[in-house]
C-alpha cells in the first residue's frame, strides 16, 4: 500500500495537464464567433410603421350662451316698475322694465312748440308769395300796354317775389328741423321702456323700483338693468392645440361629457374656427353648436371633448419607448447593417402604445424598440424584431 500512494499522486497530477494539452489543441477558428457574438449585445427592435392618424384626443371645453347680451338703459331716469326677474322668460320685443323721466316729457312739449311755431311760419311766408306773386302777374299783364304801369313798378314786383319764395325755402328748413327733433324726442321717449332684444333668459337682474339708471350705467364698472342669454342653443368653445388643427372638419359630430351628468354623453356640431392660433396658450379656439331645447345643460360648464384628430396622409409611427430624449434633443436609435445611430425625431400625436414621429425616417425602417442614450452612434448591435401592432390608431 505504502508504493502505490506515490503513483496515484503522481496520475492526479498528471490529468490537469492532459486536459490542458488537449484544449490547446482544439480549432482556434470555431471559437472565434461565439467569442465575438458573446461581446455583441442583443436588443429587441421594431419596423417603423406608416399609416394615416385617425383618433380621438380629450380636450377641455366650456359651455356658453349663444347669445348673452347685458341691458342698460340709454337715457337716464328712474325705474317705475320691472317685470322679470333672476330666471324669467322673454320674448323679442317685450317690455321688461318702465322708466320715468319728467325732463324727456318737457323735451317732448317743447319740441312739439317749437314746430307748430315753425309750421305757422311757414304758411306765412307761403300766402306772401302767393300775394307778391299774383301782383307781379297783374302787374306783368298790365305791361303790355304801352305807358299803363312803369317798369320800374314791375321789377319791384319780381324782386318781392323772389324774396319770398327764399323765405319759403327757408321756412321749410325751420319746419323740417324742428319735424326732425320732435321725432328724436319721442324716440328717446320710447327708450324709457326696456325691450328684450331676443327670446331667451333672465339670468341676472341688478335694479329695483326707484333705481337711478342712465347711459353712464353702460360703463364697464357698473352694472346692468337685466342679462338676458339664450339658453336652448348653446356655445361650446374649444381650446385646440396647434398639432390638432390640421384638418378639422367643419359639420362633424363631437361627443363630449359635463360634470353635471356623470356618465351621460352630450353632441355638438363644429361650426365655426377662428382660423388664428393664441399666442399665449398656442392652440385655436372652435366653436361647436349645442342644441339644448331642454335646458338641461348650463352655461358656464366646463366640459370633456372627445376631439377627432385625423392627418390628410399617412404619417410614421414608433412605439412610444423608442422615443428616446436627452437635455438638447429627442431622437430614436436606428439600426443599420448591425451599426446604431441616433435620428433626430419631433414627436406629434400619441395614440395607444404608438407615437407619430416626424424626421428623417421611412416606413420599413428598423429602430431599437427601447429607446435609449446609453447605445451610443456607432455601436456594433445584434437584433431581434418583435411584433409591431399599432394599436389604437385605426
Amino acid at each position: 500500500m505504502s508504493r502505490l500512494k506515490p503513483l496515484l499522486y503522481c496520475c492526479v497530477l498528471a490529468a490537469p495537464l492532459i486536459c490542458a494539452s488537449c484544449t490547446s489543441g482544439s480549432d482556434p477558428a470555431a471559437t472565434a464567433p461565439k467569442a465575438a457574438a458573446a461581446k455583441t449585445p442583443a436588443a429587441d427592435a421594431i419596423k417603423v410603421v406608416s399609416q394615416r392618424l385617425k383618433t380621438t384626443g380629450l380636450l377641455p371645453g366650456e359651455l356658453i350662451p349663444y347669445e348673452s347680451v347685458a341691458v342698460y338703459s340709454k337715457v337716464t331716469g328712474f325705474v317705475r316698475w320691472i317685470k322679470v326677474d333672476r330666471g324669467s322668460r322673454v320674448r323679442t320685443g317685450q317690455v321688461i322694465a318702465q322708466l320715468d323721466a319728467p325732463e324727456i316729457v318737457s323735451e317732448r312739449g317743447e319740441a312739439q312748440a317749437k314746430l307748430q311755431s315753425a309750421r305757422s311760419q311757414l304758411l306765412a311766408v307761403q300766402a306772401k308769395l302767393a300775394a307778391d306773386q299774383s301782383t307781379y302777374e297783374k302787374l306783368k299783364a298790365a305791361a303790355a300796354t304801352p305807358g299803363v304801369v312803369a317798369k320800374n313798378e314791375l321789377v319791384v314786383a319780381l324782386q318781392a317775389a323772389q324774396a319770398d319764395t327764399a323765405d319759403v325755402q327757408t321756412a321749410e328748413s325751420n319746419a323740417s328741423a324742428a319735424r326732425q327733433s320732435l321725432q328724436s324726442v319721442r324716440e328717446m321717449e320710447g327708450y324709457l321702456q326696456i325691450r328684450a332684444p331676443f327670446d331667451g333668459v333672465v339670468t341676472e337682474r341688478n335694479v329695483h323700483p326707484g333705481a337711478l339708471v342712465g347711459p353712464a350705467s353702460g360703463t364697464v364698472a357698473a352694472l346692468p338693468i337685466v342679462r338676458i342669454e339664450t339658453l336652448a342653443r348653446l356655445r361650446l368653445v374649444v381650446p385646440v392645440p396647434e398639432t390638432y388643427v390640421a384638418g378639422i372638419p367643419i359639420g362633424a359630430k363631437v361627443s363630449f361629457t359635463v360634470p353635471a351628468f356623470p356618465g351621460e354623453t352630450f353632441t355638438g356640431r363644429i361650426a365655426r374656427i377662428s382660423h388664428a392660433l393664441d399666442e399665449k396658450t398656442r392652440t385655436m379656439p372652435v366653436e361647436l353648436d349645442v342644441m339644448n331645447p331642454a335646458e338641461r345643460l348650463a352655461p358656464g360648464s366646463f366640459s370633456d371633448v372627445l376631439w377627432p384628430v385625423e392627418r390628410a396622409r399617412p404619417t410614421l409611427f414608433v412605439p412610444s419607448s423608442a422615443v428616446a430624449s436627452t437635455l438638447e434633443r429627442i431622437f430614436v436609435v436606428r439600426v443599420k447593417d448591425s451599426v446604431a445611430e441616433w435620428v433626430d425625431v419631433k414627436t406629434g400625436v400619441t395614440t395607444g402604445s404608438l407615437t407619430e414621429v416626424f424626421g428623417n425616417l421611412h416606413a420599413g425602417e428598423t429602430i431599437l424598440a427601447h429607446g435609449t442614450d446609453e447605445v451610443r452612434p456607432g455601436s456594433r448591435l445584434a437584433t431581434r424584431l418583435v411584433s409591431s401592432e399599432a394599436k389604437g390608431s385605426q
